[in-house]
């Protein structure tokens, strides 16, 4: 019997869409054979396309936070043949429903959120206890029993070894030696990132191990890469804003591990099973901890922390200036 088609609304951040794929993971174990498409920010469908249980990504053409009401009519307009039986909103707010119900997609989950009643109307309500970590959050609106969670799956991108040798041959200059991939980007602010004068340490101390050290992240981490770079004094390999997004996908699997601020790039590293080694300072380990058993957590778990803040309100930054270089590169001397 063909089941109708369930889509996805996702998130708008890199590793919230990495954690989504513990939701469509479920989704499958539960029906086979339903279709799953993601309605998601063009940057990101790279990260879809990775994930062998959607079918398709559908692009939505606004930035983050843009209501553009005219576009989300026609997207939804767009939709209507599609024959979706269900949608799944994992934003909380109004302007991430109104796709779906311009669509008249008869079944829309989703939290009680903004303004939401009517858009939604399969909803589910917020229980901060149960729901602790955002994959739960998004595993739950995939769950018809209510009452509890089930064990959830580490998300799993496909790693494309065509893809990964060719930007290996395009990007790297000696690809013959073990690889530790430094992430120093925090697109959420500076208080989730470690200083760039301890990346600069810790490259050098990579480097004097035998490690080549590659930066990797977008072209708003240029600058702070070219900083850690200056600072190491050793030679690096500044890839951030030199890859696509599938190819940084490729290149983090192609390395040994990763020295990374809880960021998006953590969980796509997580997910494609390289060693984490993640410095926590305004976030939380236990709120967005990379799903992975290859992880090694850094986190000072201050009075303070986390505050969940953006810059730090108290203006010393200690949950990160006092990770130091020399603990963290040991989590990568224990990779033996």
């Amino acid at each position: 019997m063909k089941q109708d088609a369930v889509l996805v609304v996702g998130p708008s951040w890199v590793g919230d869409m990495v954690m989504a794929q513990s939701l469509f993971q479920i989704l499958k174990a539960d029906q086979p054979e339903r279709p799953i498409d993601v309605l998601a920010p063009g940057w990101s469908l790279p990260i879809v396309e990775r994930m062998p249980e959607v079918r398709r990504g559908v692009e939505m053409p606004l930035g983050h936070g843009a209501l553009g009401l005219r576009v989300r009519r026609r997207v939804g307009h767009s939709l209507r043949e599609t024959g979706y039986g269900q949608a799944i909103v994992l934003p909380r707010s109004a302007k991430a429903a109104l796709a779906p119900w311009f669509a008249k997609i008869p079944r829309r989950t989703g939290y009680r959120g903004e303004m939401r009643f009517g858009l939604i109307n399969d909803m589910r309500a917020f229980d901060r206890d149960l729901l602790d970590q955002t994959v739960k959050r998004f595993v739950f609106l995939g769950c018809e029993d209510r009452s509890d969670l089930p064990s959830i799956p580490a998300p799993r991108l496909r790693v494309d070894e065509a893809s990964q040798n060719a930007a290996l041959e395009r990007l790297i200059q000696d690809a013959s030696k073990p690889a530790i991939g430094l992430l120093p980007g925090a697109e959420y602010g500076p208080a989730k990132a470690w200083p760039a004068e301890h990346f600069a340490t810790a490259a050098r101390a990579l480097h004097e191990r035998g490690f080549s050290v590659w930066l990797l992240g977008g072209p708003g981490d240029r600058a702070v890469a070219d900083s850690i770079r200056k600072g190491a004094a050793v030679p690096i390999e500044n890839l951030c804003g030199e890859t696509t997004l599938s190819e940084a996908i490729d290149l983090l699997a192609a390395c040994r591990g990763v020295i990374t601020n809880d960021s998006g790039l953590m969980h796509v590293a997580a997910a494609v099973q390289t060693h984490v080694v993640a410095v926590y300072g305004s976030s939380s380990p236990h709120f967005t901890p990379p799903l992975t058993d290859h992880k090694s957590i850094h986190y000072l778990d201050l009075e303070c922390s986390p505050c969940f803040q953006r810059e730090c309100p108290l203006g010393h930054l200690r949950c990160l200036n006092e990770l130091t270089p020399a603990g963290v590169v040991a989590s990568i001397d224990a990779l033996g």
